[in-house]
């Protein structure tokens, strides 16, 4: 492939991801069911949450770039904590809504072995994402992501991806791919999507 080529394949999904988020962004199933179809290795409960068992989840890919701060993060550097990535933007109603929750819960489990990272998208800049976490008192990174490349080319093809806004995926110890929601949170499901990889050995 030319390097001329290379440039315009980027765009042309980071295009493809837009629509999409477009579509997708703050809706979802009202029933609370995710898809999933294919060989895949997770289901999908009447609650919205997929999962994967383990020993069949998958790794992610490169989750790494520039917090809403202006520090570095890289996704794999939490590896050995449960971590909670929520993708959300601050023009979003339903991210909104389960923003409190995420602040709790968070707050709750401070003191265990959990991480959360935002994964902020298509806000046009900085300020717009800093002001909503200034207002829900956020007390946990956000990457930056404004064009969904994280979004995008964070997830194997098939597995639990973010495909939305607001979606919640969260890793297990290993940093593997355990469970997905492609709706708001409120904490009960929140801390369902948490607790039991909490408990694994």
């Amino acid at each position: 492939m030319s390097l001329s080529r290379a440039p315009r394949r980027t765009l042309l999904a980071v295009g493809v991801l837009s629509a999409a988020l477009a579509l997708s962004a703050c809706g979802g199933d009202s029933n609370g069911k995710s898809g999933g179809g294919g060989n895949t290795n997770f289901v999908t409960n009447t609650g919205g949450i997929a999962t994967a068992p383990k020993g069949k989840r998958a790794s992610i890919s490169e989750i790494a770039g520039e917090t809403l701060d202006g520090k570095h993060l890289d996704v794999a550097d939490l590896k050995g904590k449960v971590v909670v990535l929520n993708a959300w933007g601050s023009w979003c109603a339903p991210c909104r809504a389960e923003a409190p929750h995420f602040v709790k819960v968070a707050t709750d489990l401070k003191d265990e072995d959990v991480a959360f990272v935002g994964l902020n998208t298509r806000d046009a800049n900085k300020q717009q994402a800093i002001a909503f976490e200034e207002d829900y008192e956020v007390p946990y990174p956000s990457l930056y992501d404004r064009d969904g490349r994280l979004i995008l080319f964070g997830f194997p093809k098939g597995t639990l991806s973010l495909q939305g806004i607001p979606s919640t995926v969260v890793l297990d110890k290993e940093g593997k791919i355990a469970a997905r929601s492609l709706m708001a949170l409120n904490e009960e499901k929140l801390r369902s999507m948490i607790d039991p990889l909490l408990k694994e050995k």
